[in-house]
């Protein structure tokens, strides 16, 4: 039986870490001139994956 490939786009979004996956935060790609410093650094930083989307993001990515 042959591999099974991995989505490309969610290979790009999560990376595996030893409790789930880690995620990007989204609201940071244009309009930033109304939104505050705080809010933008804030935005920064990774957060994991909501446990009840974890089974998805597996089957998304069998050999992460």
């Amino acid at each position: 039986m042959p591999k099974m490939k991995s989505k490309r786009g969610a290979s790009k979004r999560f990376k595996a870490t030893a409790s789930g996956f880690k995620r990007g935060q989204g609201f940071r790609s244009h309009i930033l001139t109304k939104k505050s410093t705080k809010r933008k650094r804030q935005l920064r930083s990774p957060l994991n994956v909501h446990e009840s989307n974890v089974a998805a993001v597996k089957q998304m990515l069998p050999y992460a």
